[in-house]
């Protein structure tokens, strides 16, 4: 783990919802160029978590604090001004749309008098597709509909975008579910890239096998806490399904 000050700390974040408590005192620390799985089973409070750290809920009680400075997230858009980006399952990507349409929703290029450059825009995409997302082919283009990609490249294509607008950390939240074999590896390595990148994202998967390789380290989450955190030198991908499995079975874990 990178041994500078943490990129992203959470201290005591506690959330209910009236009487249900969801989050109890989490404590946790993202370090900058790290992929962190977060795992645990349905219920364990991983959306909300994330979603926390997106600005969309406040916490009932704890800080957050990121790269160095104490902050309130108020809203999605000042997490987006802080440098952190959502990723969220293919379909929030609009497929009737083209691909530099999906890019710069929101946050279009343009001109010294305001208005939209699009030339400006498609460029930019076109850069995006050859040196961050390996597209060679000249059937691919800024004016191609994100209904042409498969899967793991609409995955690609968000990635891309939170890349270009300066995230420095990135929430991947369910990324592979509903994507065949094939589709899933090409979103596992958008994903890889953002590492190479030097950049840090959190992601968010039932499926162990889909993480294990990607992932830097694993914090499991149960009921609104954290039952374990582990370094992926500590345990292999079996051993790692196992604490899973006990976890489920028994509601604890044997360290």
């Amino acid at each position: 783990m990178n041994t500078q000050q943490p990129l992203l700390i959470l201290k005591n974040i506690s959330k209910s919802f009236g009487k249900v408590h969801v989050l109890r005192d989490i404590n946790l620390e993202i370090s900058s160029n790290e992929i962190v799985a977060l795992v645990g089973d349905n219920g364990a409070g991983k959306s909300t978590l994330i979603k926390i750290i997106m600005g969309v809920h406040h916490p009932t009680r704890g800080e957050l604090w990121y790269k160095g400075e104490h902050i309130q997230l108020h809203s999605v858009r000042r997490s987006r001004e802080l440098g952190i980006e959502a990723v969220y399952q293919e379909r929030a990507l609009a497929d009737q749309q083209s691909l530099w349409r999906n890019i710069f929703a929101g946050r279009e290029i343009v001109n010294a008098f305001g208005v939209l450059d699009i030339k400006a825009q498609k460029k930019e995409t076109e850069r995006l597709l050859r040196d961050h997302m390996g597209f060679t082919s000249t059937a691919m283009s800024g004016d191609s509909e994100i209904k042409s990609l498969s899967g793991g490249e609409k995955q690609g294509v968000a990635i891309a975008r939170a890349l270009y607008f300066n995230a420095d950390l990135i929430i991947l939240d369910e990324p592979t579910m509903g994507l065949s074999l094939k589709e899933t590896k090409k979103a596992l390595e958008f994903i890889m890239d953002i590492r190479r990148q030097e950049k840090s994202a959190i992601f968010i998967d039932h499926n162990i096998f889909h993480v294990y390789d990607v992932a830097d380290r694993f914090v499991i989450l149960d009921r609104g806490s954290i039952a374990a955190d582990y370094q992926k030198r500590e345990l292999t991908q079996e051993q790692l399904v196992d604490k899973m499995l006990q976890l489920a079975t028994t509601g604890s874990l044997d360290e």
